[in-house]
């Protein structure tokens, strides 16, 4: 017998495991050696997607995985078991576990977003495929509590971030110090709020990725919790408060001339001179909050702040919600952003102008 003679073993009926998320092509034969090879591809695969997440992203997750393994292990549930009635279950048990003060329980904020980091580690980690409403019943659970505990004087959490709006953030870079550490925290706000920007956008930003053109500065967002993009940042009306400005006197002040060096660097405790690396996005939000705190503002502003006072303010200018969404990043119709928008909303057309 030749070896054309010779069969051809193969194993039409051998699929990769549910776990893989491969299905072959229909009609393909595929031998056991051709099946092992693409369940590496895919563990690979997978491996890549995991790596590329924003770290605030993956440590969110890992918090949020944890707390589900303390639940399966209470109920001796396997961690895979994710359905209906766990999801509610682990809402039930994380509404009684203690809150960020003494005292307190845990937010209804923090409990949403345990949902989607089980949920999608679920999908992701473990290769189980779950219905995209596989949550809906736990959130439906979860928001009856909290119209009940808005009946009571009971509050969790520290409530969502106010949003900075132009009034406020003029006080805010008035206060900074008339020195370099005044002049970067001055730069980092103002561009905080024109990129309309989270805080690790700004804190990964590099030299390269801030381009001057004709009408101000093209900011190339590389590191982004949705995709890349580029953002057009125009002259502001005010030189005090004119982003594109402020970036450039950070710059000279600094010295900064390496394109692969960070936009913002951390700076001497006594000299302010710069030092190697970039800041955290905590240092990012930090810089708002403390620079809020100077000018007396009566609100305690965080990281989020600017974010969310630039797409109300953008939205109170008439700009349409698709601009909004391009520059900061969110996707078409982001649930976020409408409640942003729900949130300011109410004072142009009020049932109550012209009446009393």
């Amino acid at each position: 017998m030749t070896d054309l003679d010779t069969p051809r073993v193969v194993a039409p009926s051998l699929v990769l495991p549910a776990a893989a998320g491969v299905s072959p092509v229909p009609g393909a034969e595929f031998t056991p050696d051709v099946l092992a090879k693409l369940q590496e591809l895919e563990e690979r695969s997978k491996k890549h997607e995991q790596d590329l997440r924003p770290k605030n992203t993956t440590d969110g997750y890992a918090a949020d995985w944890k707390q589900w393994e303390q639940f399966c292990a209470l109920l001796e549930l396997p961690v895979t078991a994710i359905t209906p009635g766990s999801l509610t279950a682990f809402v039930e048990w994380l509404w009684w576990q203690p809150g960020w003060k003494e005292g307190t329980y845990t937010a209804p904020s923090t409990i949403d977003r345990r949902l989607p980091g089980v949920v999608v580690t679920g999908r992701t980690d473990y290769g189980l495929q779950l219905d995209r409403k596989v949550a809906s019943r736990a959130r439906y659970v979860l928001n009856a509590k909290v119209r009940e505990m808005e009946k009571t004087e009971e509050t969790r959490g520290r409530g969502p971030a106010p949003a900075l709006l132009v009034p406020q953030l003029r006080a805010a870079v008035q206060a900074a110090p008339e020195n370099r550490l005044g002049i970067r925290n001055r730069a980092i706000v103002l561009l905080h709020f024109a990129l309309t920007a989270r805080e690790h956008e700004v804190a990964y930003l590099r030299l390269r990725h801030i381009a001057e053109v004709e009408h101000g500065l093209e900011v190339d967002i590389r590191v982004s919790k949705i995709a890349p993009r580029k953002v057009k940042m125009p002259y502001g009306s005010r030189p005090s408060t004119c982003p594109v400005r402020a970036w450039r006197a950070w710059r000279d002040a600094a010295g900064l001339a390496d394109p692969d060096n960070f936009a913002f660097k951390p700076l001497h405790n006594r000299w302010h001179t710069p030092l190697p690396g970039g800041l955290d996005p905590e240092t990012i939000g930090t810089i708002t909050t403390e620079l809020t705190a100077r000018s007396e503002l009566l609100q305690r502003y965080t990281g989020h702040s600017p974010r969310r006072g630039a797409a109300e303010e953008s939205r109170r200018a008439g700009n349409d919600r698709k601009v909004i969404a391009r520059q900061g990043g969110w996707v078409e119709n982001s649930a976020a952003m409408e409640g942003y928008f729900e949130a300011g909303e109410g004072w142009e057309e009020n049932a109550m102008i012209g009446v009393l």
